[in-house]
């Protein structure tokens, strides 16, 4: 386990009197063998063939699109200090809280370009995020239509419903967001027998028995020895994190980590380095220097190096060099954290993640960590591994120990949705869903490259970024989009770099070729309209990804 020092070296693989015991017996665990070929699930003979790596598309855009883009920043901010103008001189209404009269001597609450931002660049596009839904959010959902009378400061419902908006922005991959009775029934079953709320942590007196069936499941669907399940997928990272690294230890982190994995790794109070994405140069880089230096000021060995990687980047649509990275954490004896909150159940023949995806042993990864939000249609996440890690959280996690348990309705749905992909539900429905989102997730994004849209990522990747670029067109694209009743995400900067706006397209497989035809046909129209098509296929001058390193990957 990794909370503990005992029994590993500084820097080491794990090691176990468990990995012990069974490397000398050449035991069987969870359908894999070392040298046996085993089956599982029907689908062929243990792990899957390492499959043909997609590179990961990161095309440039012209050098005009950059230069309009920064001219677009630079108008909207000098038109807000010129607002901010009128508005300290009384001209124009400050629809913002303010500090009271008496607290104006106290120093600011919040950054004042934080302030800034919000009230000259969000409030103009403000209307393309938090829309409210009436409906269930599966392919379609309906919306409840709103205005604004003072630029989007407040807004008013109309009363009139815009219905059956297709949608692109859901991560409902696999289509288990649904609310078919014949599917749902062991579902309401559950309910009547448990009820909805737990009111009880794990540890006192909310552990059930659905909570038990449920980790056996998943570490069953994984091929992982033990598992353990949280009712919040955020806080899977950010308060499991602490509990593994602390002082004296090392997290490497790609650059391009989800929120939750930085939140952890600052709470953590472990040292944080940075490398660039995705490139094993950088990472290795870092890992020489960390194993020669050591510490700073004292240049002892760090206690442990911790390696911190999404399976899908959610913002890129590009997947993690997982052999690679095994291959270095084996050469320098770090340890391995996996968010596969993007990628289980969207890659893989069978759709247990990146790990299957590249024909890779799942207990070569030290901390196997995953959502049930986005596949599985339900809530909460979990975290897989060696039986002594697992415990250990079980006794140190802040939230094992401090949050409610999972709800008995969402652990059932997770339960029906691991079985239907694993197919012990006697059908074969999880499969065809698989098999359908790799189909509908190449068939966009081929098509969209087609149409002349830059588009980032892999292409085995239901993420699908379109990148927009100029600050006036991402509010344009939206609203444009729902105009001809398709729902979509757009982000911009600070949650990308300022030159890097984009749509994020996420595919499903409850998508049917209809739907994505309406969706590309519009894009098509649409890109034309505001002119958004600046592919010319070169490559972007980001890191390259296949620089040399002095590793070998198993054979």
């Amino acid at each position: 386990m990794m909370g503990t020092d005992e029994h590993y070296p500084r820097n080491g693989t794990l090691k176990s009197h468990c990995d012990q015991k069974q490397q000398e017996n050449n035991s069987l665990k969870n359908g894999y063998h070392k040298n046996e070929k085993v089956q599982k699930n029907g689908m062929g003979n243990g792990f899957h063939q390492p499959r043909v790596r997609g590179e990961d598309s990161f095309e440039e855009a012209p050098m005009y699109v950059a230069v309009l883009t920064y001219m677009g920043y630079g108008i909207v901010i000098l038109f807000g200090y010129f607002r901010d103008l009128l508005r300290a001189i009384g001209l124009e209404k400050c629809h913002q809280a303010q500090e009271r009269e008496e607290q104006k001597d106290f120093v600011p609450l919040y950054q004042d370009f934080e302030n800034f931002y919000t009230r000259n660049l969000y409030m103009r596009v403000r209307d393309n995020w938090n829309r409210p839904i009436c409906s269930l959010p599966g392919p379609v959902f309906d919306l409840m239509e709103r205005v604004s009378d003072d630029n989007n400061w407040t807004f008013r419902l109309t009363g009139r419903t815009i219905e059956n908006v297709i949608n692109m922005g859901s991560y409902n991959y696999l289509g288990f967001a649904e609310n078919n009775v014949d599917f749902l029934k062991t579902v309401a079953e559950v309910t009547r027998q448990y009820g909805v709320g737990v009111c009880s942590t794990r540890q006192e007196l909310g552990n059930f028995s659905i909570h038990e069936k449920l980790e056996r499941h998943v570490a069953e669907f994984l091929g992982m020895e033990s598992a353990m399940a949280f009712g919040m997928g955020f806080a899977t990272n950010s308060m499991n994190i602490p509990a593994l690294v602390g002082k004296g230890c090392l997290i490497l982190s790609d650059e391009l980590n989800h929120t939750s994995l930085i939140l952890g790794a600052r709470l953590s109070g472990a040292t944080i380095r940075v490398f660039k994405h995705n490139n094993m140069q950088s990472l290795e880089k870092l890992l020489k220097e960390a194993i020669c230096s050591g510490q700073p000021r004292t240049h002892r060995s760090w206690k442990k190096i911790l390696i911190m990687v999404e399976g899908i980047y959610s913002m890129e649509g590009s997947l993690v060099r997982l052999p690679e990275i095994i291959a270095l954490k084996k050469k320098y004896k770090a340890y391995l954290y996996l968010d596969e909150a993007h990628s289980i159940g969207a890659v893989g023949p069978t759709g247990r993640g990146v790990t299957e995806h590249f024909g890779v042993d799942p207990n070569e990864v030290d901390v196997l960590m995953g959502t049930f939000t986005k596949s599985f249609g339900a809530a909460g996440g979990y975290i897989a591994g060696k039986k002594e890690l697992v415990d250990y959280l079980r006794a140190h996690s802040h939230s094992a120990m401090y949050a409610t348990a999972m709800s008995p309705p969402v652990v059932e749905q997770i339960i029906r949705a691991i079985k239907c992909i694993m197919g012990v539900d006697g059908t074969t429905e999880g499969q065809r869903r698989v098999r359908q989102l790799a189909e509908n997730t190449r068939y966009l994004r081929s098509r969209l490259k087609d149409m002349g849209f830059i588009v980032y990522g892999n292409q085995d990747s239901p993420v699908v970024p379109l990148l927009l670029y100029l600050p006036g067109k991402v509010g344009a694209f939206s609203r444009a989009m729902l105009k001809r009743k398709i729902g979509v995400v757009v982000v911009g900067f600070p949650a990308t770099p300022i030159t890097e706006a984009r749509a994020r397209f996420c595919v499903s497989a409850a998508h049917t070729k209809e739907m994505l035809d309406k969706v590309l046909q519009s894009l098509d129209e649409l890109g034309d309209y505001i002119r958004v098509k600046f592919s010319r296929h070169r490559l972007s001058h980001r890191p390259e990804l296949d620089g040399e390193t002095d590793f070998e990957l198993d054979s």
